[in-house]
């Protein structure tokens, strides 16, 4: 799983609190994410582009940013990138399009060569 730290502003100290008091549950997901996004089977990084699409379908930029970024540290290309966005648009219609835009333009700041955009994200901590 990538090492980039990707935080909103406020969620340090809430992440904090809650890790404290929930270590098991807490740690537990982080666990899973761990497990679940390593290269097996199935390469990492297209591990990374289906949940990319996934929170495409939920409507969760905070996750969809996360996931381009983890997919980008892990080498995808353009073309790959471009089919899931068209798998997701696909099964979201209109409303899939506009999330997709959004992904693509977190996709696009990543791999721009400005490492010092900050993404935020509901799933890496």
């Amino acid at each position: 799983m990538s090492e980039t730290r990707i935080i909103q502003q406020d969620q340090p100290t809430a992440f904090e609190e809650l890790r404290r008091l929930s270590p098991k549950v807490t740690g537990g997901l982080l666990r899973m994410r761990q497990e679940a996004y390593r290269d097996s089977t199935v390469a990492a990084k297209y591990k990374m582009l289906t949940a990319m699409a996934i929170s495409i379908a939920i409507r969760c930029e905070p996750c969809i940013r996360a996931y381009v970024q983890m997919a980008c540290d892990k080498g995808i290309t353009q073309e790959e990138m471009i089919e899931f966005l068209e798998v997701a648009m696909t099964m979201q219609g209109c409303p899939g399009e506009e999330w997709a835009l959004k992904a693509y333009a977190a996709y696009r700041e990543c791999t721009s060569g400005d490492k010092s955009a900050t993404v935020a994200t509901c799933c890496t901590h």
